[in-house]
């Protein structure tokens, strides 16, 4: 525990780009691009997981990449939407109007598939969904796909209305929920596995979902042709690299994922779960 520690704190020191929200144009291929994945953990944790893996890809590719997130994952889809970032990790660009945004699919990682899932700690009295009617429910924030979306779907086409609370991540969800501040939480399959073996924490899956393929690597339609396909061949040989395999154990251990994860090829049809959702979402999800 001692030696995570130690590695969060080297890894969080690392360039992290936290700057207010405002417009900008797309960088030049000299100055480096901004990569922005969504906030599943908290701030520290992001930092120390995406730091490392992004130093070697900018080594690797020659291409130079900056972590740019925000608070929340909300804040942090938003620099997406405004056009202040140039690639991403993420699962909120697949409705479609936002597929019009001229984002493309390169990778993916390869991990088991995730399930959006509402969860109670292992020893709550909860033992049924319609027993949240009229609670709080945790969930990360209003852009969460698999944390929020997906099941908050669920509640209401169950006809189940609760009391939504925002945790701005899935840390923060669970914080929430193990504070007493809320009966159950949206959560990501993958994500409640990796907070049980990081916290040593228990849960009780209420309902979960249909699988999803993990969150895309994604390029904007802006970058160069020539600076889109480096990173993308960095990223998905790394795991072929001894010290690109070495990053990614390290990374993975942190944050609870298989230590065999790391990035394949992907491209939309991979994501074609995600896009069936919105065909039938509730108005207010979609």
């Amino acid at each position: 525990m001692t030696m995570l520690r130690t590695l969060l704190a080297l890894a969080a020191s690392l360039p992290l780009s936290l700057a207010p929200l405002k417009l900008a144009s797309a960088q030049t291929g000299e100055a480096g691009y901004r990569f922005s994945p969504v906030n599943q953990y908290d701030i520290p944790l992001m930092a120390a997981y995406w730091n490392p893996i992004i130093q070697y890809i900018s080594d690797k590719s020659g291409v130079k990449l900056t972590l740019k997130i925000a608070r929340t994952s909300a804040d942090t889809t938003a620099y997406v939407l405004t056009q202040e970032v140039e690639f991403v990790f993420s699962n909120h660009l697949f409705s479609p109007e936002r597929e019009q945004l001229g984002w493309k699919v390169f990778g993916r990682r390869q991990v088991p598939p995730i399930m959006g899932q509402i969860v109670v700690p292992e020893d709550s009295p909860i033992t049924r969904l319609e027993q949240l009617k009229g609670q709080e429910v945790a969930f990360a924030g209003p852009e969460a796909f698999v944390i929020y979306k997906v099941p908050y779907a669920h509640l209401l086409n169950s006809g189940i209305d609760v009391k939504v609370v925002f945790g701005g991540n899935q840390n923060g969800a669970l914080a929430q929920l193990f504070a007493g501040k809320a009966m159950a939480a949206g959560g990501n399959s993958q994500l409640i596995e990796g907070y049980a073996k990081r916290e040593g924490k228990k849960f009780r899956v209420l309902w979960s979902s249909e699988p999803f393929n993990d969150l895309a690597l994604m390029v904007s339609g802006k970058v160069p042709e020539k600076d889109a396909r480096a990173v993308a061949q960095a990223f998905l040989t790394m795991h072929e690299d001894p010290a690109g395999r070495q990053v990614l154990r390290r990374t993975s251990e942190m944050v609870g994922l298989p230590m065999d994860a790391h990035f394949i090829p992907a491209t939309l049809s991979d994501y074609t779960a995600y896009r069936r959702f919105y065909q039938s979402a509730p108005p207010q999800l979609r």
